[in-house]
């Protein structure tokens, strides 16, 4: 984040103060656990210098309400990304809205000429699914080796699950996705150097699961039952930590770990739309 915050002044500098990265929030509903990501991304917003916009609607919106608030941040040359929270509520056909999205402006990457390209060799989409990205982001980070290297991928989802392994094989990774139907999904875990759990299952990836050594991105979060926290409840991932950290070489902690990396890639992507934009419109 902290490279974002320096870059997004010399934006501004080189535009003469008229241009600066905005990214627009659509929240519809009440959930608590989409309100707590979208304040997120809205402080991260603040903290690396990036106009926030936000649109909240509620639950009995109408897909023709949403719809028409996407269209206005479509035309809006102050807004670089749009971002619709997801899940949105049962009544609504969530491929119509996310395809609304003009493609210069899907941050989170879910359009579906972004998914086609980033699945096909030799093409670059505009934008990559967020945490997918900040996943691998994380690994190259800490100079853990990808190429060659066995990689599990634990969930099949459009969000995180398939792009995951799609990024993983674009480094050259050999990659196994591993799923609801997979039997005995333990034997080819025990296998990978790599393994990103994204199945929402919470404690599913066991600690004798796993190569010593490997290196574990937890994807999940979930809310399980804990009388001794003041709100009943606390966030574990989708890889039983406690058993996982004595056998992992690295692992990243649930919660703080993966969360920060993917508001972290939105922000990236958004000040990227917004240099595309710019650049566009000299």
């Amino acid at each position: 984040r902290g490279e974002i915050r320096d870059e997004v002044p010399r934006l501004k500098e080189e535009s003469g103060g008229r241009f600066e990265p905005g990214l627009a929030v659509v929240l519809v509903g009440e959930r608590k656990d989409s309100q707590t990501y979208v304040r997120s991304k809205k402080k991260g917003c603040e903290e690396a210098g990036i106009k926030s916009f936000g649109t909240d609607l509620p639950e009995t919106a109408t897909e023709e309400e949403v719809l028409a608030v996407v269209r206005e941040y479509n035309a809006d040359p102050r807004v670089h990304g749009i971002l619709v929270q997801l899940p949105l509520p049962s009544h609504m056909d969530e491929e119509k809205i996310l395809m609304a999205i003009s493609i210069e402006k899907d941050v989170d990457g879910f359009h579906p000429e972004n998914i086609g390209k980033l699945a096909m060799r030799g093409r670059d989409p505009d934008f990559v699914c967020c945490t997918p990205k900040g996943s691998v982001e994380l690994l190259e980070r800490s100079n853990i080796p990808i190429a060659g290297k066995s990689a599990v991928v634990v969930g099949r989802s459009n969000i995180v699950g398939t792009p995951a392994a799609m990024l993983l094989q674009r480094r050259n990774a050999t990659v196994t996705v591993v799923h609801s139907r997979t039997p005995n999904p333990e034997k080819y875990i025990r296998e990978a150097d790599i393994v990103i759990a994204a199945c929402g299952v919470a404690n599913f990836v066991r600690g004798d699961w796993l190569k010593p050594g490997c290196a574990v991105i937890d994807v999940g979060i979930n809310a399980v039952d804990d009388p001794t926290k003041k709100r009943g409840y606390r966030l574990v991932g989708d890889v039983c930590f406690e058993e996982a950290v004595k056998v992992a070489g690295q692992i990243t902690p649930v919660p703080g770990g993966v969360g920060p990396m993917t508001i972290a890639m939105l922000l990236q992507n958004t000040l990227e739309g917004a240099k595309k934009a710019y650049e566009q419109g000299k």
